[in-house]
């Protein structure tokens, strides 16, 4: 199975791109991994809720050009479905044997969130917590859960 992050913004702390190098790192021998950043819009404080859209219309225009259409899209949405890890190594269970090869893809939107036409395409609304997080950091959390779940799902210690 490949998986494939989408997000949104550059990372510019070098703390957060040494984490995110060492789950990639770790990740190698369970899964192709593939992280594709695209820019983001410049938008300043006090947007309209219609500029607001316009620019995540852009950069959901962006995310959905490198969304393969036979791709299983999972979005990072506050309102979306909460998981245990355990429960997201089944996640990954199912999708491996039933998942006919297809891509696994996560998105992360930008500062301001996802346009309504990448949460259209989404097959899944994934949420980490009710809580607010940095979508840089996100990144690194989304990671470490996915190399969580490949240690779950191989019987290694790691989770406990």
């Amino acid at each position: 199975m490949n998986i494939e992050v989408i997000a949104v913004g550059k990372i510019k702390e070098k703390y957060l791109r040494d984490a995110l190098a060492e789950y990639e790192k770790r990740l190698r021998p369970y899964t192709k991994l593939k992280i594709i950043e695209l820019a983001d819009e410049r938008a300043p404080e006090n947007l309209s809720e219609k500029d607001l859209d316009l620019v995540k219309e852009k950069e959901g225009q962006r995310i959905l050009e490198k969304i393969k259409d036979d791709a299983f899209v999972v979005t990072l949405e506050i309102l979306g479905r909460q998981m245990s890890s355990e429960k997201f190594a089944e996640f990954f269970q199912k999708e491996m044997l039933e998942g006919f090869g297809r891509d696994l893809v996560f998105v992360i939107g930008g500062s301001n969130g996802l346009s309504k036409y990448v949460m259209f395409r989404s097959d899944l609304a994934l949420s980490f917590s009710e809580m607010t997080f940095p979508h840089q950091l996100m990144r690194v959390i989304l990671l470490e859960q996915i190399y969580r779940a490949m240690k779950i799902l191989s019987n290694e210690p790691y989770h406990k």
